[in-house]
């Protein structure tokens, strides 16, 4: 029953979604509004089981001294902490918790991208390198368009920015589209299993 119950109910869930989605109607809506009523009422329970399972997998790492254990400890406090300041003193702007937010999270969130530029300089010199015709031609058109976006480029040739510009709007997005219809049909047929039963690994794995 721990299994056939939720089962039961995203089935059930799911196809009266699917019909209020194709088949509009009064009732439908009513059920809608009614429903989404209730996940706002659930969703203080939701976080509260996020916040406990961060607990049970970080003290595990912890009791378990797994490598790099010190960042659960550091994970840890720092959600105390938060919490703690964010409930004495408030949210609103010249709290302690704006300051912290501000001061500590925004920068360390600003680093994070910061450094994804030479992540993607990394990559991209591993992957341009002119091996084959195919990624000569990947070279090429990513020059292109690199310089196509800085002013540099239009300063070499006004027909660099022009190029770019077609690089993006024809091939780029004709690929994307294709991309974004797989993904969609991929989408279309894990929501089917998931509805039909046939997908039950969010409930666990196994059968």
């Amino acid at each position: 029953m721990k299994r056939q119950i939720p089962l039961l109910i995203v089935i059930l869930l799911g196809f009266t979604f699917v019909i209020h989605t194709f088949v509009p109607s009064k009732l439908s809506m009513d059920f809608y509004d009614w429903y989404q009523s209730w996940i706002k009422a659930i969703s203080p329970f939701m976080v509260l089981l996020g916040i406990m399972s961060l607990f049970m997998v970080n003290s595990n790492k912890i009791q378990r001294k797994v490598p790099n254990w010190q960042y659960s400890v550091v994970t840890l406090l720092s959600l105390v902490a938060t919490g703690a300041i964010g409930f004495i003193w408030g949210t609103q702007e010249g709290t302690p918790f704006m300051w912290m937010f501000k001061n500590v999270q925004m920068p360390m969130g600003a680093t994070m991208f910061s450094l994804l530029a030479f992540y993607i300089a990394s990559a991209a010199y591993k992957a341009f390198r002119a091996r084959s015709m195919e990624a000569t031609v990947l070279l090429v058109a990513a020059i292109i368009v690199m310089l196509g976006q800085v002013p540099i480029g239009m300063k070499i040739s006004k027909y660099i920015p022009e190029t770019a510009t077609w690089i993006l709007n024809v091939p780029n997005l004709a690929a994307k589209r294709g991309i974004a219809l797989g993904v969609g049909l991929g989408m279309v047929a894990t929501s089917l299993k998931i509805l039909l039963g046939i997908e039950r690994t969010y409930l666990g794995g196994g059968e």
